[in-house]
């Protein structure tokens, strides 16, 4: 993303505005009707010539900031925020997690758990903030034990985002499944199917469930159930595969979206595919590859392929 030119075309637009805003009482023949007009205009003048002020201050601060996010060189957004975090002791939300995610591109895991130390001792609220990206770490470096106690932890605290609690929930059932302990990552993924209110939630549970668990729990036709009505809430929302595609390029640009990306890939194909044709051959080449986050652990190309990460990781400026 160029980030200048859209604050350079921001600022034009702006600076359109108020010569329009300044001109027009000029173009009104009636000079008392020019002098109210005035009286009109001149604070909205001032209120958008403060916002271009602060915009031009903001853009210069951030300036090198800016300049390595559009560049995408990691190594070197990872030392200017070491500079402002650990030097300067800033432990805000914005530079926390984009330094997060910048260790997270380059696998750098050691380094995130390092900064999550940090960042937990100076200022408890930005790693409840971050708990996806903290969590994650864990999983793709093959810790899931320690991810699973990690994300049960914060989920009892109660002190999570809305937006990121389902998620984090879903991560805690990821965790256990690739640690084989499938009776509590069947657990969550059975009530994510069928009550999650993000269909991408609601699918990749549905998927895992018919495609996985169901194959290993004492309760197949449960799991199976759940898979369908997952399957049918999604459809009832997402009309078809562009409309899945669509869903799922609002949320790439976060880290743990992108560190799952394949399988939410695959959960689409399955959704959107018609049921009970495939062939024996079919399912078991599915089986075969779900079951290989646990066998192959943290080597899974999925899970921790680098080029795959930084491939699909697109960080951008936390709100």
């Amino acid at each position: 993303m160029k980030f200048k030119y859209l604050i350079i075309a921001f600022s034009i637009l702006i600076v359109f505005f108020l010569l329009i805003t300044a001109l027009l009482p000029l173009l009104i023949p009636d000079q008392a009707q020019a002098v109210n007009l005035r009286y009109v205009t001149s604070p909205l003048l001032f209120f958008m010539s403060a916002i271009l002020v602060c915009l031009g201050i903001f853009f210069l601060f951030n300036y090198r900031l800016f300049l390595l996010l559009e560049r995408e060189d990691w190594p070197a957004l990872a030392y200017y925020l070491e500079q402002k975090v650990f030097v300067k002791n800033r432990y805000n939300n914005r530079y926390v997690r984009l330094l997060a995610s910048s260790y997270m591109v380059m696998s750098d895991y050691p380094s995130v758990l390092k900064l999550e130390n940090k960042a937990f001792l100076v200022k408890k609220s930005v790693v409840e903030k971050n708990v996806l990206i903290f969590g994650s770490a864990r999983v793709i470096s093959g810790d899931y034990k320690g991810a699973a106690t990690f994300f049960k932890t914060h989920l009892e605290k109660g002190r999570l985002r809305r937006q990121d609690l389902e998620w984090i929930r879903w991560f805690y059932g990821f965790s256990w499944l690739l640690g084989s302990t499938f009776d509590k990552a069947e657990h969550e993924f059975l009530s994510m199917a069928v009550s999650s209110s993000d269909a991408i939630i609601s699918g990749i549970s549905a998927y895992f469930l018919a495609n996985n668990l169901a194959n290993k729990s004492l309760r197949q036709q449960d799991c199976l159930s759940a898979a369908e009505n997952g399957r049918d809430r999604v459809l009832s929302v997402l009309k078809d595969f562009e409309g899945w595609e669509k869903e799922v390029k609002k949320a790439e640009t976060e880290i743990h979206i992108a560190i799952i990306r394949k399988y939410i890939d695959e959960a689409g194909v399955w959704l959107f595919s018609p049921r009970n044709t495939e062939t024996a051959d079919e399912q078991q080449e599915t089986d075969g590859r779900i079951t290989g986050i646990h066998e192959h652990g943290a080597s899974h190309a999925v899970i921790s392929d680098k080029k795959y990460i930084q491939e699909r990781s697109k960080i951008k400026e936390p709100e």
